[in-house]
Order: structure tokens, then sequence, then C-alpha cells
């Protein structure tokens, strides 16, 4: 069990948001969940069990452990209590983004660089709106994809604005989880190497011999 980082993390603006209902959810959610040391992904709010709020979040390095949604949850409860962004009863779940994740970050599009995404836009691009493809990253505001299923004649290489997307998520491949579960296992490494220094620097203050006051006139 690792806890998060008491400094809110870097702000860094989700290009693509969710409308309505959620949008109002997740204005009351982000500041919360920022201040705690995670960032927000996606609210999603949705029919199941009546009504459920779904509330996906992360640390930097885009883990998320179970005790990690644990104190999200118990944060944003009474919160969500207050501001009462929703009329009826609801069902909160905070979870990870998983491994066939959404992409809403700039950032994102790079870290997942050469894995296969598919994309919905809002605003068509060469005339259509789904896309599906290599991520090859970003330039300026907008994703590259090398599209796979690009007919004879077609231009395979497009560039997608963010700002105009309704929807990125990764798909599931053999590489993606195999990448995924190599940074999570990084990620818990230098977790557990960070406690060992802080358990270190706290044994060599208490055993820091204290210097003597000095006495008046001298």
């Amino acid at each position: 069990m690792y806890a998060a980082d008491t400094a809110a993390p870097e702000t860094e603006p989700r290009l693509i948001a969710e409308p309505g209902l959620s949008a109002r959810v997740a204005h009351v959610a982000e500041p919360v969940i920022e201040q705690l040391g995670y960032r927000l992904v996606r609210v999603k709010v949705s029919g199941a069990d009546g009504c459920t709020v779904q509330i996906m979040a992360e640390r930097l390095d885009g883990t998320m452990s179970v005790e990690d949604c644990e104190s999200v949850s118990r944060a944003l409860s009474p919160v969500l209590d207050v501001a009462d962004p929703i009329d009826r009863a609801y069902r909160l779940e905070i979870s990870s983004p998983g491994i066939d994740r959404p992409l809403v970050r700039k950032s994102d599009f790079d870290r997942y660089a050469g894995h296969l995404v598919r994309i919905e836009m809002d605003m068509p691009v060469a005339g259509r709106k789904r896309f599906r493809g290599k991520l090859d990253g970003t330039e300026g505001e907008a994703a590259r994809v090398h599209r796979d299923d690009a007919s004879e004649g077609e231009e395979a290489d497009v560039l997608l604005p963010i700002t105009d997307m309704s929807e990125a998520k990764l798909i599931l491949t053999d590489e993606l989880v195999k990448e995924v579960l190599r940074r999570e296992k990084s990620a818990k490494r230098e977790a557990h190497e960070a406690r060992r220094q802080e358990r270190r620097e706290e044994r060599h203050s208490r055993h820091q011999p204290q210097r003597p006051a000095a006495k008046g006139g001298e």
C-alpha cells in the first residue's frame, strides 16, 4: 500500500471532456481529486443499478491501486453529497482507467505512442468520424494516427485535432498489457524505494546529536 502524493499534481487540462450531467460531476470532483495528488480521467453517469457515477482517476505515472480508489472515494463522497450535482440516489464507483484506457490529455497520446487506438470525432476529418490505427504521438494539439483500415489509394497517415474528439481509447493488445504491467511494477518499485529512503532519513534525524545551547556572552 502506498499513499498518494500530498501535493496536487501539475495541472494539465483534459482536452477530451464529458458533456451534460457528467460534466457537472466532473466540475465538483476534479479539484478534490487533484488536491489528493491524483488526476481525473473521465466521469460517466449511467443507468446501471438505478444510477451509477463512475469516476476514473490516476496517479501522474498512470497507476491507480485499490487503496488509491478507496482514498478518493472517502474524500469525494461527502463533497458530492453537499454539492448535490445529481437529483436522485446514485452509486459512486471510483476506478483506475484500465489497460484499454481513455486518452484525454495531450501527454496520454505521447505516452502511448506505438499502440493501437480507436477514435471518435465530433467533427469529420477527411469525410469520416471514426478512426482506428497506430498512434504516432502528437503534433501541436493534434494526434497523428497511422490508419490500419485505409483502403488502397487512401492516405493512411492522418492528423486529428484532440479537442475535436468525442472519445479516444486504447485497443487491448498483448503489447499494451506487457507495457502497462511493466510500468506498474516500476512504479511500485520506485514507491518502495522512496519509503525506504524516508525511513533512513528519519532514523538519521533521530540519531543526529543535538548541539548544546550557547551560553550567554559566549
